[in-house]
């Protein structure tokens, strides 16, 4: 049987659209994790317990710094983060690239509006967005947690376009249990 290359591709583009699956559901405790991490070209100690205190934290997991869509999405998510802190939330990206890496993002991409942190194959895992089971990769999964460490959204699909809208309404929607 011989396939038309369009419907080939086709299907590529099916199956590639198509939105990962994150584990952890709404309600679980967030997996606590410290690592280093990076604002404004600077390295810093990062610890979700600690910065959890300050109220609701948007873990955005992505798969690699300046890559064309974790890129976007970061300019996204520096775009918005003035609203994310006017609902009293922190915005935290998080992905396995080492700290000089996340040092220049954080700077480039995220436009010193906001951390991100490096992720050890443990932590990906704990968080259930290995990419396709590379567990030095994280798939593109947004977790919106509350103070109390529990998470209250979950948004997991490689297209970033939708991480920004959907968390920033989640944090919105949360109002006072903060």
């Amino acid at each position: 049987m011989k396939i038309a290359p369009f419907a080939l591709t086709a299907a590529l583009m099916l199956l590639t659209a198509q939105p990962a699956l994150a584990a952890l559901a709404v309600g679980a405790k967030a997996p606590d994790f410290t690592t280093e991490g990076a604002i404004a070209g600077k390295s810093f100690a990062f610890s979700l317990a600690k910065t959890l205190k300050k109220g609701p934290v948007v873990l955005y997991f992505y798969p690699k710094a300046f890559t064309q869509g974790c890129t976007l999405e970061a300019h996204a998510f520096a775009d918005k983060v003035d609203a994310f802190r006017k609902a009293g939330a922190t915005v935290v990206g998080v992905s396995g690239d080492g700290i000089e890496e996340l040092k220049r993002f954080s700077r480039e991409a995220c436009r010193d509006k906001f951390a991100v942190v490096s992720a050890t194959p443990k932590v990906i895992g704990a968080y259930d967005v290995s990419f396709r089971g590379k567990p030095e990769l994280s798939d593109r999964t947004s977790y919106v947690i509350a103070k109390n460490g529990r998470i209250t959204y979950v948004h997991s699909d490689l297209d970033y376009k939708d991480h920004v809208a959907k968390t920033l309404a989640a944090v919105e929607q949360m109002g006072g249990k903060r």
